[in-house]
Formats: C-alpha cells, sequence, structure tokens
C-alpha cells in the first residue's frame, strides 16, 4: 500500500511517499502557485521512487495550500500531520515546535501520536521563517550566516515582535554602527522569546521535536535549545515533518477502510 502526503506552505511545498517507511521525500519552493507546486513536488517524490501516480493508492493534502489541491483525496490540518510525522520519526516525542514560513505552533503530543493540546501563532509574522526572511534582507546575509553570526555574540536587545517595527528597529541600530554579530543574536532571541511565550500557553514535556526550514540551521537550533533549557529532536530533513504526518494519516485511514 502506498500513500503520498503533500504540505503546501507559504515558502516551500514537500512530498513524501509513504508504504509503512518513507520512500522518497521532495521539496520544492511554492512560489505563486500552490496548485502547480504541490502537483510538481508529487511527481518529482514519485519520480525518485520510481513509481506512477497510478501507484499511489491514497493522497493526502496540508498546510495552507491543501485547498488548491483538486487531486487529493482527503484534507488534514498541518496541527494533526506534525503530531503524526513527528511522533513518526520519534516516537517518546511529547512536544512539537515547528517554525513554518507564515506561522509558528508549539504541539502538545499523546503517545499515539494525536495531538493533545495546540498553541499557533497565525496572526502576524514575528517568530516565522518569514521573520527572519526580512530580518536577514535587512542585514544582507543568509540564514546559515544568521546563525552563525548569532553563535558569537551577546544579544543585542530588540523590544518589537512586529516585523515592521523590528525593521525599523534594525535599521536604527545598523545606523548606530551596532555590530551585526551583535543584531543576529538579537534577532534570533526575538525568535526564542516567541516560541517560549507560544510554549508557556501549553504543557510543555519532553521529549521535544523542532521541525521546519528554521531547524535545517544548527546554530539557531542550538540557540533555542539552550533558550528553551530541553534537547531538541531534529530529523535529517526537518521540512517533511507535515508531510510524512499527512501519508501517514492517508495510510493509517486506507488500512482501516480496507480490512
Amino acid at each position: 500500500m502506498l500513500s503520498a502526503g503533500i504540505d503546501v506552505g507559504s515558502m516551500a511545498t514537500k512530498a513524501v511517499i509513504f508504504d509503512g517507511t518513507i520512500r522518497s521525500a521532495a521539496i520544492i519552493p511554492t512560489g505563486w502557485n500552490p496548485k502547480e507546486a504541490g502537483r510538481s513536488v508529487l511527481l518529482e517524490a514519485l519520480n525518485m521512487a520510481g513509481l506512477r501516480e497510478m501507484d499511489i493508492n491514497t493522497i493526502v493534502g496540508t498546510g495552507y495550500g491543501r485547498v488548491s489541491l483538486p487531486f487529493i483525496d482527503k484534507k488534514v490540518t498541518e496541527i494533526t500531520c506534525h503530531a503524526k510525522g513527528a511522533n513518526f520519526l520519534f516516537p517518546q516525542t511529547r512536544t512539537v515546535i515547528d517554525i513554518g514560513g507564515q506561522d509558528s505552533k508549539v504541539i502538545a503530543v499523546n503517545e499515539d501520536g494525536t495531538v493533545a493540546d495546540f498553541i499557533m501563532n497565525d496572526k502576524c509574522a514575528a517568530g516565522t521563517g518569514r521573520f527572519l526572511q526580512v530580518m536577514t534582507g535587512i542585514l544582507d546575509i543568509t540564514l546559515d550566516e544568521l546563525g552563525q553570526l548569532a553563535s558569537n555574540s551577546k544579544p543585542v536587545s530588540i523590544n518589537s515582535m512586529c516585523t515592521v517595527f523590528a525593521e525599523s528597529e534594525i535599521i536604527g541600530l545598523l545606523a548606530q554602527e551596532v555590530p551585526k554579530e551583535a543584531i543576529a543574536s538579537g534577532i534570533v532571541q526575538t525568535i526564542a522569546n516567541k516560541m517560549l511565550s507560544l510554549a508557556s500557553k501549553i504543557p510543555l514535556r519532553e521529549e521535544v521535536t523542532f521541525s521546519g526550514g528554521v531547524a535545517n540551521n544548527p546554530k539557531i537550533c542550538k540557540i533555542l535549545s539552550s533558550a528553551f533549557k530541553m534537547k531538541f529532536n531534529i530529523s535529517s530533513q526537518p521540512q517533511i515533518v507535515g508531510a510524512l504526518g499527512a501519508a501517514i494519516v492517508g495510510f493509517e485511514k486506507w488500512r482501516k477502510d480496507n480490512k
């Protein structure tokens, strides 16, 4: 039995082919057309696995762009899918921290991978990949460089959590010739503070699994882990956790319906 999960995010679209194990996984930029991105990433994942679309028994969509995928069999929220995916990768996961392109979330996970509770920041860009994209743009550095700079300096205080006001604040700090290292450290600390604030609203239990594109940056992961005073589980492909969860949901439902 083969299941496909597609996670259409604001910045990246991911697909996983699943048969009880991960057969393949693909990631592409979402771009301006979520529907086309969903189709393209599925075909890429199928090609990587040496499969055709007709080989797939069920396709499940998740992420903000799931509504734009006419070819899927089921739509599932990213909260459910991140919990399922994290539980599969790290069975002792009890908390998922996800920093996505347009939102960030903290999810309390039961032993069976179901959601016990969650809190989500989707009203503004603070603490998201978009926030980091804007901040690195002002500093004219990459995300990797941000992590490197941030790990080598004490943070300067950045008082605003709003992307627009934080942008103005950082421009002002640069005008005052505050070192980029201190500003970078302050940016990452701002992200850590936002995630800690979110996490304080639900039971925070170990083990903690960190997912999303930001989890690809080991320096930022280390800073966030230190702020939480907890070790983070991070998979080799932290961006695919939601797509993996979607594929697992489809896999389990198909097996249940076809007993």
